[in-house]
């Protein structure tokens, strides 16, 4: 697909044309995949009931990613119309070019996740992860972001072995930083661990914050920010926001086992707080998940 969107720009192809070309793609790939699901299981159902049963669920699986990639279609469609505005200058800045490039794969890379988000589940490898170049490989693929808006990152207290799985804990934190560098103009962001505050809390649990000095998120937007395609006031003024990464990272959390929640204040910052369980490296702990 990004070969593809790539052939386009250089060919200069109309904006329109590689939309349309990546929403096609992903939407044959969508409705494969749901076919797929579909014939696998109608091979084992022998009552009529559970025939229903299948095909609202399939119909309720369809109008799900007809919404995500209805969202996801107008969040692409903005960085490969700058991509093309851009390289259409005679001598084009090569490091805005970058940028758009780079947003384009991220988003790409977001529809992928989504279609292997419903066969989660049984993609989950557990084990014992060190935080640390977790985190460090997340910041590196975002430093040029990072120098581009002359924001410093601070990491702090990451060296600590948790419970997950580093594939899909590498997600969630890609889209929380994303949306921090998308509205941090000043200032910096800071990745750090901490024991939660909460009474309730058992002592292996550990919090990894990732706070910035943004713009912040009121409070009235606050309860809806992980709904699919809320993108609040912050969201609608910047009219690049799809409501989708957060509504994402809940569902990966759930399904990991750990909590995601919001803190912000206006014009403050916000903070995204990832409760996850402290790996003791023992069997027992991995039996418990």
């Amino acid at each position: 697909m990004l070969v593809f969107v790539v052939v386009c720009v250089l060919y200069r192809a109309a904006s329109d044309f590689i939309f349309y070309g990546i929403s096609f793609i992903l939407l044959i790939t969508a409705v494969a995949c749901i076919f797929n699901q579909h014939v696998i299981k109608s091979s084992s159902i022998s009552e009529p009931e559970k025939e229903t049963d299948d095909n609202m669920a399939k119909w309720e699986a369809i109008r799900e990613k007809e919404d995500f990639f209805a969202l996801w279609a107008h969040q692409i469609k903005t960085p490969i119309a700058a991509l093309k505005l851009l390289l259409e200058d005679e001598e084009p800045d090569i490091g805005e070019s970058k940028r758009e490039l780079f947003k384009i794969e991220n988003y790409v890379e977001m529809a992928l996740n989504y279609l292997r988000f419903e066969g989660m589940s049984g993609d989950i490898v557990l084990g014992k992860t060190n935080l640390e170049p977790v985190v460090k490989q997340v910041v590196k693929k975002y430093s040029t972001i990072f120098i581009h808006k002359h924001l410093r990152v601070e990491l702090e207290g990451l060296d600590i072995d948790i419970l997950t799985d580093e594939k899909w804990l590498s997600f969630v934190l890609e889209q929380a930083l994303s949306n921090a560098l998308k509205y941090t103009k000043e200032g910096g962001i800071r990745i750090f661990t901490r024991k939660p505050q909460d009474a309730e809390n058992t002592s292996d649990d550990t919090e990894i914050v990732i706070r910035d000095t943004g713009i912040g998120i009121s409070s009235e937007d606050l309860p809806r920010v992980f709904d699919k395609g809320y993108t609040g006031y912050n969201g609608r003024m910047d009219k690049k926001a799809s409501g989708l990464g957060l509504y994402l990272c809940k569902g990966v959390c759930d399904k990991l086992g750990h909590k995601i929640r919001i803190e912000s204040k206006v014009s403050k910052g916000t903070d995204v707080i990832i409760t996850v369980y402290q790996e003791k490296v023992n069997m027992e702990n991995l039996t418990k998940m």
